[in-house]
């Protein structure tokens, strides 16, 4: 899916897009490439990714509201960064979400780029 995620990317950039993620998925993400690829992919995303995107920090209340809906939804596929991602999206009326994961679209969010086929 790296063409449609790159061409999206390119399409979110030249719009001028505000994009947005938390600290959340930049620990996860970093971790993912950390150790499937190593460090230069690493330095690549903190050097030519995250300068394009605000960072939406974590804090203790929503931290709390992830947590306990994660706990609530009770399935095993869902993770707590999904979760504080959904509760990022929904405070300020985020209503779209570049990701290739159906959970997001599940929740009522769009995501983009749309899935092929």
């Amino acid at each position: 899916m790296h063409a449609d995620a790159r061409a999206e990317w390119e399409r979110l950039l030249a719009g001028h897009e505000t994009l947005h993620t938390t600290n959340y998925v930049l620990v996860e993400v970093s971790a993912l490439l950390q150790s499937r690829i190593g460090m230069d992919a690493v330095r690549s995303l903190a050097a030519d990714i995250v300068p394009a995107i605000d960072i939406i920090w974590i804090d203790e209340g929503m931290h709390r509201s992830a947590y306990h809906a994660l706990l609530v939804a009770s399935r095993r596929n869902l993770s707590l960064v999904d979760c504080a991602s959904f509760e990022v999206m929904r405070r300020p009326g985020i209503e779209r979400a570049f990701c290739f994961d159906l959970r997001f679209s599940e929740r009522g969010f769009l995501a983009l780029p749309p899935a092929n086929g």
